[in-house]
């Protein structure tokens, strides 16, 4: 009996430093299998102008955005081409679960449920958050209490749809696939307003003379920030994404990128 005891205990000891092999060779062999392949696939959606969307560049259609120039940075700093897998905003995260994207760079904020199944990065970038309205009724909208009993159109599974279920309790929130759609809807007047990144609602506003920003906005957290999506236990590869977006933050390039994105939201394609 204590022989077979012995046995068991040492079968199991061996099963758990199996897996922990495994484990930990998975999360090394991330990086090797992205290097080995010779391309970086980033899972984006774009129609999220500053941060990722269609423009016409040289009479074709790019995908451009300072999302587009961090996956690019990443996928130079790993030796590797990048390729853009575009898709609506809900499946991107997917698409990283299930192994057609080696991660997922499309406006992502940290959650605490989102990291049991995955694995973000440092932070890039701090939300900002905005209203975008009917320039008509601008002066109809000074607190956030002027929402109430109003049609909100977010994005879906973005962190505003989030920020307004919790904060517009009295309004009526109206998910949508499509940011394009949504700010369609709120320019017919299906919708009273949208809530979505301050960057995204300004490139919304050079396009639009009828639409604009309320001066009112609803408030955002430390955990609200921009972060990359991983495969769970990237170990290797994450590092390499933190140790890219330490060196932009430093140099202060994804303001840059920013910056230059907006100069493109002019040539923007409707999805």
């Amino acid at each position: 009996m204590k022989l077979k005891k012995i046995l068991l205990g040492a079968a199991g000891l061996l099963a758990a430093v199996s897996l922990a092999a495994c484990s930990n060779s998975s999360s090394k062999d991330a990086q090797v299998s992205i290097e080995k392949k010779g391309k970086l696939v980033v899972a984006i959606s774009p129609d999220y102008a500053p941060f990722e969307f269609k423009a016409l560049i040289n009479s074709k259609d790019t995908i451009v955005g300072s999302d587009v120039q961090l996956a690019q940075a990443i996928a130079d700093e790993l030796g590797v081409k990048l390729e853009l897998s575009s898709m609506s905003f809900d499946n991107v995260l997917t698409s990283v679960k299930t192994g057609k994207a080696d991660m997922a760079i499309s406006g992502l904020s940290y959650t605490k449920e989102r990291a049991k199944v995955y694995d973000f990065s440092d932070a890039y970038y701090e939300t900002e958050n905005a209203f975008l309205v009917r320039k008509a009724d601008l002066e109809n909208y000074t607190a956030v209490s002027d929402f109430s009993g109003k049609k909100v159109a977010v994005l879906k599974g973005a962190i505003e749809e989030t920020l307004a279920k919790d904060q517009l309790k009295k309004s009526n929130i109206t998910s949508l696939t499509v940011m394009g759609e949504a700010v369609n809807e709120l320019k017919s007047g299906q919708v009273d307003a949208v809530n979505l990144e301050k960057p995204v609602a300004e490139g919304y506003v050079v396009q639009n003379s009828d639409l604009a920003i309320a001066k009112v906005a609803l408030k955002t957290g430390e955990g609200d920030a921009k972060a990359v999506a991983l495969p769970k236990d990237s170990g290797k590869l994450l590092k390499t994404v933190n140790k890219v977006i330490a060196k932009l933050k430093k140099e202060g390039k994804y303001k840059t990128y920013i910056e230059e994105a907006a100069q493109l939201t002019d040539q923007q394609v409707d999805e």
